[in-house]
């Protein structure tokens, strides 16, 4: 079977994650109120939140100027991608985690850019609707990241004898997130502890690694004409 080539593993990887992403994300806006949760199991739960904000809920500067630095970290990473599309002394798994990175990014910037403008956003207990004759709830570039996957796997309350958090309830795990979060956190973890030396490469240790696999290549063909 022929190998797939670097870029077209990438588009697979990232066409795959946004069409999940966002089947998810429209699925969970159309179905659920602001706030409501449903529980899946004891440590599981769908809960539909938004923010303006990075991964896990978290708050950033302004928000255009995080969706266009958003935008511009995709641009990168799918520049990146360009250049290595040909590099076949690269391990599959760092091109399936920058594929990965991007597509998680992708997936919040569609949010950021058109949900404002594709949703209205009614009240509790009612949910939102798409295309509403009346217009979104926002301008183009100001939508909110729509969350919805929550995993507290354990909670319990301090005791009051404990300076500071005593008395406290503490809930592990509490951010909620969507499927592109996890895409991009998980694929930057793997990145750091298995291909980190990938990302430290040289010009040229990028040129000696291809002519090893061109002469690998090379001796292959060779042996097989013989």
């Amino acid at each position: 079977m022929k190998r797939l080539s670097n870029a077209s593993l990438a588009a697979i990887i990232i066409a795959v994650v946004i069409i999940i992403d966002q089947a998810v994300k429209i699925w969970v806006k159309t179905h659920f109120f602001y706030g409501e949760a449903v529980d899946v199991t004891s440590w599981f739960k769908i809960q539909f939140i938004e923010n303006n904000g990075m991964a896990f809920g978290m708050e950033l500067g302004s928000k255009l100027l995080l969706t266009w630095f958003r935008i511009i970290a995709v641009a990168a990473f799918c520049y990146y991608l360009y250049k290595i599309r040909n590099r076949a002394d690269l391990p599959r798994g760092y091109v399936a985690c920058i594929a990965l990175i991007t597509a998680g990014a992708l997936g919040n910037v569609i949010d950021c850019i058109a949900y404002g403008v594709i949703f209205d956003d009614p009240a509790p207990t009612q949910v939102a609707q798409f295309l509403p004759p009346e217009g979104g709830y926002a301008t183009l570039f100001n939508g909110k990241v729509v969350d919805m996957l929550h995993f507290p796997l354990c909670s319990w309350t301090w005791p009051e004898w404990m300076p500071i958090v005593g008395g406290d309830h503490f809930e592990f795990f509490q951010p909620i997130f969507n499927i592109a979060d996890a895409c991009l956190s998980c694929s930057v973890i793997a990145l750091i502890l298995f291909y980190s030396k990938h990302l430290l490469t040289t010009d040229d240790d990028k040129d000696k690694a291809s002519d090893k696999v061109a002469e690998k290549t090379s001796s292959e063909a060779s042996g097989v004409d013989e």
